[in-house]
């Protein structure tokens, strides 16, 4: 008789799937001149379609070439960059990296400039993070302004105004105050008086709000026009 064959069961509980998160990368270069070179060869590229040799990169800060192939073999080594052997102007940024200045928020600096006297030329390439320069401890956000009703204060209809989201503003600030009867928030100087706030304009045309309360949005730390 042939051998009996033992019943196997199948457990009820379907086997868990392992699952693996991909996570982008967002991994920075560790030096400044790294991050200098990287940005080179990313502007070359972009400008030539191809990248820079290494005697360029030399040139380009006056370096030997040999601190240009350790610097290279640096970056390759921690996955910035890659290169096809033997085959000339073969650099790759690696995908994940994320340069300074690629935020949306950076602007170049180039220079400082005082009304009526030559520009004074930045030698380092710098960027302006606008993101950074309203930084704060609390949460920051813009509003586009409608209105003339503050261009005494420099606040014009079209501008954008940077927010933080503030509750108790100082005297003489400039804040969004909401204002239960309109519905409607408002962008004035908040002044704290006896019994009552005064939300004062900056345009004489334009009379103060009166309120014994106000729901104050936030404070404005900042405004930004676009010159046409």
């Amino acid at each position: 008789m042939p051998p009996k064959r033992r019943k196997t069961t199948k457990s009820s509980r379907p086997s868990p799937k392992r699952t693996r998160s991909r996570m982008k990368r967002t991994t920075r270069p560790a030096t400044p001149r790294q991050t200098e070179i990287l940005t080179f060869v990313r502007n070359y590229a972009h400008k030539h379609g191809y990248s820079p040799t290494y005697d360029e990169i030399a040139v380009e800060f006056s370096i030997s070439k040999v601190t240009v192939f350790e610097h290279l073999n640096t970056l390759e080594g921690k996955g910035l960059l890659r290169r096809e052997k033997h085959k000339a102007r073969s650099l790759h940024l690696a995908e994940h990296l994320e340069l300074p200045d690629d935020k949306p928020s950076c602007l170049p600096l180039v220079g400082r400039i005082a009304a009526g006297a030559p520009i004074e030329a930045i030698e380092d390439r710098e960027v302006l993070d606008l993101e950074s320069l309203f930084l704060s401890r609390h949460e920051v956000y813009v509003l586009q302004v409608k209105g003339d009703s503050m261009i005494e204060d420099q606040i014009a209809d079209g501008d954008y105004v940077v927010v933080e989201k503030r509750k108790t503003p100082y005297n003489g600030e400039v804040v969004v105050a909401y204002l239960d009867e309109d519905e409607e928030a408002t962008l004035k100087r908040y002044y704290r008086e006896k019994g009552r706030i005064r939300l004062q304009p900056a345009n004489s045309a334009y009379k103060p709000i009166y309120a014994t309360s106000v729901d104050i949005q936030g404070i404005v730390i900042g405004v930004i026009r676009r010159v046409n």
